[in-house]
């Protein structure tokens, strides 16, 4: 069985968001750590885990990383309290 997919938000050290899916959150985040994740996070550490939301699949998990990345950072901030 699969593991479900999630989309994610990253704060980086610059206080930046970076916006993500996985099906492995916690093996994505340390791939974004180690540099081996996305080419925006590499160099921006130390990375916090802001935000986790579970979507089912990879294609829900998509389009709602969509949606959040259509997001202002005000409203992306609010998403994570």
């Amino acid at each position: 069985m699969s593991k479900r997919w999630s989309v994610y938000i990253l704060e980086c050290g610059d206080g930046s968001l970076y916006t993500g899916i996985t099906n492995d959150v916690p093996a994505r985040i340390l791939a974004h750590q180690e540099g081996r994740g996305a080419k925006y996070t590499k160099g921006r550490g130390p990375l916090n885990l802001k935000y986790q939301e579970e979507c089912g699949d990879r294609s829900a998990a998509s389009k709602r990383e969509m949606a959040i990345k259509k997001l202002s950072r005000d409203e992306k901030m609010f998403l994570m309290t």
